[in-house]
């Protein structure tokens, strides 16, 4: 996975006030975490930031702190409405030195006709050099016929990566389409389970 680079401005004020003028500027509040030194404090162009982030587990070169430092994103906070970058955790990595993160799933193809596509997971927890972190994995259903199902132990890794995720976890399988007739029965069922359950509660209450 290639290198973003993007340059930081140290961070000297702090507080809510601070955060603020921070991101009238068009800049973002981070922190640095790891490798046994102390967590540093600095800001990042938001439009940089966030053409970045677009790739899963970016490894990010930042510089303008003196010595450049290789960085993962650990967590991005977001505005629950604008949806624009508040604030980023970034982990320090080095070259050589193996991580766990989690990569997307990517389905491609269509199922055999009368089965329906059921996705249990779309990201796997994998281990790999920090520098050469997969963008995720693919799966081929083209063609996949009612009662296949793919684990994670049955997904090619790139070379270089481990599965962390359990084998056994189910990713997906095909399933029989329902007709609108069986819905309709298993929906009946539901409620008539509901309505015979509610007596009880009442009696219940009562006691």
């Amino acid at each position: 996975m290639p290198e973003v680079r993007i340059e930081a401005e140290p961070r000297t004020e702090f507080g809510k006030g601070a955060s603020r003028r921070t991101r009238r500027e068009g800049r973002v509040p981070a922190v640095l975490y790891g490798q046994g030194a102390d967590s540093r404090h600095f800001t990042l162009p938001g439009h940089d930031l966030m053409i970045a982030l677009k790739t899963p587990n970016v490894l990010i070169r930042i510089e303008g702190l003196g010595k450049a430092a290789l960085a993962l994103p650990k967590s991005v906070q977001r505005h629950p409405i604008k949806n624009v970058i508040e604030h980023v955790d970034l982990i320090e990595v080095r070259q050589g030195e193996k991580v766990t993160v989690e990569i997307p799933i990517r389905v491609s193809g269509e199922v055999f006709s009368g089965g329906v596509l059921d996705q249990q997971l779309v990201q796997l927890a994998v281990e790999a050099e920090a520098t050469h972190l997969p963008d995720g994995v693919d799966v081929d259903v083209e063609g996949a016929e009612v009662g296949t199902a793919v684990h994670a132990g049955d997904i090619e890794l790139p070379s270089g990566t481990t599965l962390v995720t359990d084998p056994e976890a189910l990713v997906l399988h095909v399933v029989a389409q329902q007709s609108q007739a069986q819905f309709d029965a298993e929906l009946g069922e539901g409620t008539a389970d509901g309505d015979e359950a509610a007596p009880a509660e009442a009696e219940s209450e009562s006691e």
